[in-house]
């Protein structure tokens, strides 16, 4: 059975910094890509960030570049995403993803097979 459990959001100042995590079970024989959404109120579920199977290639939207930072650890079998500089506009409910076309970094949610909970980022101004 598949699980992605993220953790990490919480309640910062706007310059602040938070870190991601995101730990995933029962792929350990699989390569995978891994992927950072988020989704606030009333608007879509958006892109954020993607790093594929050896950390080798990564995407980011736009609207985080310079400031937030994928990485992971496969070993630990984990993917974090380091936030700074944060902003009110990063307020959402953030979700980690997983993608079996392992070399993948897609920015479309559809493309991703297995989803986390989703954890709270909210930024204070």
């Amino acid at each position: 059975q598949v699980q992605l459990v993220d953790s990490g959001g919480g309640l910062v100042q706007a310059g602040g910094s938070l870190r991601l995590s995101c730990v995933v079970s029962g792929l350990s024989f699989s390569p995978y890509a891994l992927g950072w959404f988020r989704q606030a109120p009333g608007k879509e579920r958006e892109f954020v960030s993607a790093i594929n199977w050896n950390g080798g290639s990564t995407n980011y939207a736009d609207s985080v570049k310079g400031r937030f930072t994928i990485s992971r650890d496969n070993a630990k079998n984990t993917v974090y995403l380091q936030m700074n500089n944060l902003k009110p506009e990063d307020t959402a409910v953030y979700y980690c993803a997983a993608d079996l076309a392992f070399a993948r970094v897609g920015s479309d949610p559809r493309r991703y097979d297995y989803w986390g909970q989703g954890t709270q980022v909210t930024v204070s101004s």
